[in-house]
């Protein structure tokens, strides 16, 4: 390790032998020599992952699988299956380096009650740390009230669910003829967003207030509208009622990592928004560069106490990993 400061990182993908077929939907767009270096990269567990995060000052990374995963799958029974054998695979890795890897487990979403089984083994059995979740599935989103067994479930096991971007379902009339904006560049981030705010205007936190949901890209975007949504919502709330403000599920259910998104004014936005123990560090490995992740938290100008939560303090309390 290198004399840098303590990091975790919990936005670091992988990938499990077969889950290519998954991941098409999103590698066919780049060059062959692209694909195979990505391929590559997440494949490995092992030498080039671990120097990496050895330069970086990275002690943990939570590894997932890349998306789609198995949110893709139409059949919910292969589903169930894929999800139980890439936790299994996963857990294989995470044993080989256990110091230094870290898991969150894939979940079958197209049945609530399979879901929230195989959450129960990943974290009870493989010693998960919650889980990463592509999105929708197949256009069902968590708001439904069919999936609280599932939120009772992740409220009882007290670990995070990181609510991570996929592609929309139908994809907007404002964006044909632009696919530049249907995905990361745009897209992604506006879906995902879109979805948190549906489990909160949905009352999922109301119902289950111990929940904690993460969401990458600095939030994707969510921390700056706190107080718009507080005051249109006074205006427009179409009925709903809601226990608390909108803006004060932020930090208290949702909160953020830095994935993608090396802004040191945004770091600060959503610093204030949202308080110092609701943002965490994170690379979006293999997709986004370690050094320049690095560099980025290690020089922005925060207090160094805010910058140590932000590194490592805040993921190690609320996934309750120790030194």
């Amino acid at each position: 390790m290198t004399n840098r400061i303590r990091k975790i990182a919990l936005e670091e993908h992988f990938t499990a032998p077969g889950f290519e077929r998954y991941s098409k939907v999103f590698t066919s767009l780049m060059d062959s020599a692209s694909q195979a270096r990505l391929a590559a990269r997440l494949a490995d567990f092992d030498d080039q992952r671990l120097a990496e995060m050895d330069l970086a000052g990275i002690d943990v990374a939570v590894l997932s699988q890349t998306g789609p995963s198995v949110q893709a799958e139409p059949d919910t029974a292969l589903a169930v299956r894929y999800a139980q054998e890439n936790n299994d695979f996963l857990a294989g890795q995470v044993s080989r380096h256990p110091d230094r890897l870290a898991g969150f487990a894939s979940l079958p979403m197209q049945s609530p009650r399979a879901a929230a089984d195989e959450l129960t083994r990943a974290v009870t059995e493989l010693g998960f740390k919650g889980a990463l979740v592509n999105g929708h599935t197949n256009g069902v989103y968590y708001d439904d009230p069919a999936y609280d067994e599932f939120w009772d479930r992740m409220q009882s096991l007290d670990v995070p669910l990181y609510l991570h971007p996929t592609d929309p379902s139908p994809l907007p009339a404002a964006y044909a003829g632009h696919p530049e904006l249907s995905g990361a560049v745009w897209g992604w981030g506006v879906e995902t967003g879109t979805h948190a705010l549906r489990l909160l205007f949905g009352g999922v936190f109301d119902r289950f207030p111990r929940l904690k949901l993460i969401l990458g890209h600095m939030g994707e975007g969510l921390p700056m509208l706190r107080w718009r949504f507080d005051s249109r919502f006074a205006v427009y709330s179409h009925g709903i009622q809601l226990a608390h403000r909108p803006s004060e599920y932020f930090g208290r259910n949702i909160v953020i990592t830095t994935s993608g998104v090396c802004s040191p004014a945004a770091l600060q936005c959503a610093i204030d928004e949202m308080g110092p123990e609701a943002v965490m560090f994170s690379v979006d490995y293999p997709y986004e560069s370690t050094a320049i992740a690095a560099d980025f938290i290690e020089s922005a100008p925060l207090a160094e106490e805010v910058r140590s939560l932000v590194c490592h303090g805040n993921a190690e309390r609320l996934l309750k990993l120790s030194r």
